[in-house]
């Protein structure tokens, strides 16, 4: 499948890279505080990781507005800490290892926080270009952080074919929208969650591909 594509376009977190197990529920226990919540393991991993609406429902169980969140969790993550608690999937080494075609990386993860642990995970070599969503580009599944991706990679509307591989709906749904292949990354098998995720490929490693 690997030769099909022109280009490639990756989600970070859940799909090339994670974090250690200890690391998000200790991140958003500070959140918590800040905001006057506690939250369990289970509900930290929800936040984290954000599947589908699960981070968007629970924050509108406990009346969190999602700036809201936003604000205390930008405040209470360190570059460092983040870049210290990070680590690379074999499978995502393997296969970047062997890419020759154009690669880029199109990220929720904040500039602050990209920086430090692409350097740290010694991969930001890895990317053609590195384009990190925010308000004025747009949050994926809005297609406007790929094409900006694919035009700074010179692949934007003229006759290339690419794929957007990531763990999350909406990375499936960002590729759909700009017109790419969308490969779901389900590193953990989810039943519930998998059945929503429609992409035009599912792998449980890259290798697959």
């Amino acid at each position: 499948m690997a030769h099909n594509y022109d280009f490639w376009l990756f989600d970070l977190d859940g799909t090339l890279i994670d974090v250690d197990p200890g690391y998000p529920p200790a991140v958003i226990a500070r959140v918590g505080e800040r905001l006057g919540h506690g939250f369990s393991d289970e509900e930290a991993t929800r936040l984290w990781y954000g599947q589908g609406d699960a981070r968007e429902n629970l924050l509108a169980e406990r009346g969190i507005g999602a700036e809201q969140f936003w604000d205390a969790f930008h405040e209470e993550e360190d570059p460092h800490e983040r870049a210290e608690a990070a680590y690379l999937y074999d499978d995502a080494e393997q296969f970047l290892a062997d890419r020759t075609e154009p690669v880029g990386l199109v990220t929720h993860c904040q500039e602050y926080l990209t920086g430090p642990v692409l350097d740290a995970l010694d991969i930001t070599d890895w990317f053609d270009t590195v384009v990190c969503c925010d308000d004025d580009i747009g949050w994926k599944p809005d297609p406007e952080p790929l094409h900006r991706a694919m035009d700074e990679m010179g692949v934007g509307h003229n006759g290339h074919v690419g794929a957007m591989a990531g763990d999350n709906p909406g990375d499936i749904g960002a590729a759909r929208n700009a017109g790419l292949d969308g490969i779901h990354v389900a590193r953990e098998v989810d039943t519930d969650r998998d059945r929503c995720v429609r992409g035009d490929h599912r792998v449980t490693s890259l290798l697959d591909l």
